[in-house]
């Protein structure tokens, strides 16, 4: 059930879908192998739960896919895998723990990498504006079935960006309750 609309909120949700923004426009632009742009996604999913957060995802894949990048627009199913595990995780674990990050970032990041693995081999052959397809030409030249080079360039990638997204939403989680700036 989602809360009461009120400015605080429409604040935030606007704040989360700024940040994926200049976060996807940032690695699209310096062809980073990560993807930056769940950020928001994960901080409003956190804060005000798993439907303001699929909401914040599904509004920036929106915004970037008419703007930037057509390719967002197809992997907007990801945005909303993350916004929803990681509203789930932080209304039942409430806040996870430190030691939890790197277990907490596989179960944030594998649901996306398998869907982004199908996206990116039935839709594209492999090849998007990511920095990471440039790894998936590679392993695919070195003789590796291209289907499984992206989905290992996935796991990898997909993984290492929710581990820093996710440990970044940890510390502003942190700092905002510490602060009493938002109580959830």
């Amino acid at each position: 059930m989602l809360k009461k609309m009120t400015p605080k909120t429409l604040t935030l949700c606007a704040f989360g879908i700024a940040l994926n923004i200049v976060g996807s426009n940032l690695a699209l632009f310096l062809h980073l192998p990560l993807y930056l742009d769940t950020l928001g996604t994960m901080l409003c999913a956190a804060l005000l739960g798993p439907l303001l957060g699929m909401l914040v995802g599904a509004s920036t894949a929106l915004f970037v896919g008419l703007t930037t990048d057509v390719f967002s627009l197809y992997y907007s199913p990801i945005q909303l895998l993350i916004g929803a595990i990681v509203g789930l995780l932080f209304k039942y674990l409430r806040s996870p723990k430190k030691w939890q990050i790197l277990s907490v970032a596989g179960v944030i990041s594998l649901p996306g990498t398998l869907t982004s693995t199908a996206i990116t081999y039935f839709l594209f052959n492999g090849i998007t504006s990511s920095g990471s397809s440039m790894l998936v030409q590679l392993l695919s030249g070195l003789g590796l079935q291209k289907a499984l080079a992206i989905f290992l360039v996935q796991l990898g990638t997909d993984y290492l960006d929710r581990l820093l997204t996710f440990y970044l939403v940890l510390l502003i989680v942190s700092a905002l309750k510490k602060r009493q700036l938002f109580t959830a």
